[in-house]
């Protein structure tokens, strides 16, 4: 079965980006690629507020890497657009189609509403969190309230310069007929 991972770069202090959606907070050492990690994806899945972010970080152009990408909105119409294709399904109901296809990883990238969804269907198999050593007092969360406790194990860390922190986690799950 195809794997749903969660994939963002984070302030110290938990923050995605700044209260106006800036992330000019978020770097990435000489020594950090994400290049490997992208060997393993073919499918993206962002927020209607992450891509609007995006785009006025890149003067209005969408570079898709060669990753389908689906934009989740209850506002926009869905449709093919120049790079990606906005959904209005639910969370459950786009994992379950594209679980069905054969693939690799499909990375859900952002934002903190959207991860909170997700995190309520139950649906991250594995983090992939990048740390930044800033504090930046106040932002959108990474992990904004409202879903219930979900277990994680920590399968990999690895420091690079200028302090980032690549943390790895898998979702551990109650076998069925467990009682833990």
């Amino acid at each position: 079965m195809r794997k749903v991972v969660l994939g963002l770069g984070m302030s110290l202090d938990g923050y995605i980006a700044r209260p106006d959606g800036s992330v000019d907070f978020l770097f990435m050492p000489k020594d950090y690629s994400m290049g490997p990690f992208f060997k393993t994806v073919d499918v993206a899945v962002m927020g209607r507020k992450t891509l609007e972010a995006g785009l006025k970080m890149t003067g209005g152009k969408f570079d898709n890497y060669g990753i389908k990408c689906y934009v989740m909105s209850r506002s926009e119409p869905p449709g093919e657009r120049d790079g990606y294709e906005i959904t209005g399904k639910t969370p459950e109901a786009l994992v379950s189609e594209l679980r069905k296809q054969p693939g690799k990883i499909i990375w859900m990238m952002g934002g903190g509403e959207l991860a909170r969804d997700f995190l309520k269907a139950d649906l991250i198999d594995g983090m992939e969190l990048g740390i930044v050593p800033v504090l930046i007092g106040e932002g959108i969360p990474m992990f904004p309230a409202g879903f219930p406790q979900r277990e994680f194990k920590l399968v990999e860390n690895k420091a690079y310069s200028k302090g980032l922190l690549v943390l790895k986690y898998e979702r551990v799950r109650k076998k069925a007929g467990s009682k833990k």
